[in-house]
């Protein structure tokens, strides 16, 4: 495979990374997660699979997708939504599932100034106004489940997986703004320049996530 062919894919580590590893080498693509977990690089190139890959953190991996330092890239729908970049959307990956929703305390009730703590302002603003409600939204970075604690907001909108976070501080699950998974995501002057490398990758992942399998 030459050095036109080679396809850039940003990474975020953790969950994501793993089960993006497993179906590359069930597609195909000699990769192991060992490359990974032995080095404490941030580009990690596997030229015998036509890769090369560099971790990012999960919010910034669009942006490197967009901007073009990044052929592809694997992200949570999540990430998408609020970002709003200007990539292509290739495929439905089917992992790291998940989803957005609404959680507060157990005694919560309407209020007159409702507040609502988040790391996703746009997403969250977007589902109440589309539901009608007028809520002042506050970005948080981290520890949103502390926001209804502390008298800092009513409700809080972040994603959940299994749910033993909101359990373990009190909290309940309201509504389910959106169920999450995990994105392939392509620049979109790469899907037309390395279109031949792209479909291929993009044919195999979806023979994969289908369970038909590899074709080769």
């Amino acid at each position: 495979m030459n050095g036109m062919d080679e396809l850039t894919i940003a990474m975020p580590k953790g969950r994501i990374l793993r089960e993006a590893l497993e179906l590359l080498e069930e597609a195909g693509y000699p990769v192991e997660e060992d490359c990974f977990e032995t080095t404490r690089k941030l580009t990690v190139p596997l030229p015998e699979a036509g890769l090369s890959f560099f971790l990012a953190k999960p919010g910034d991996v669009p942006t490197y997708v967009e901007y073009g330092v990044a052929d592809l890239g694997v992200v949570g729908k999540d990430v998408l939504m609020e970002e709003e970049r200007d990539v292509y959307e290739l495929l439905d990956l089917g992992i790291s599932r998940c989803r957005i929703a609404v959680a507060a305390l157990p005694d919560w009730r309407p209020s007159l100034h409702p507040r609502v703590a988040t790391k996703y302002p746009r997403i969250a603003g977007r589902y109440f106004l589309d539901k009608g409600e007028q809520v002042e939204i506050i970005r948080l970075s981290g520890s949103v489940e502390l926001a209804p604690l502390i008298g800092l907001a009513d409700r809080i909108v972040d994603i959940v997986s299994t749910g033993r976070t909101l359990r373990e501080n009190g909290l309940v699950e309201l509504e389910t703004v959106s169920d999450v998974t995990s994105r392939l995501i392509a620049n979109r002057a790469s899907y037309r320049l390395k279109s031949g490398s792209v479909d291929r990758l993009c044919s195999r992942l979806a023979s994969v996530v289908k369970g038909e399998g590899v074709r080769t």
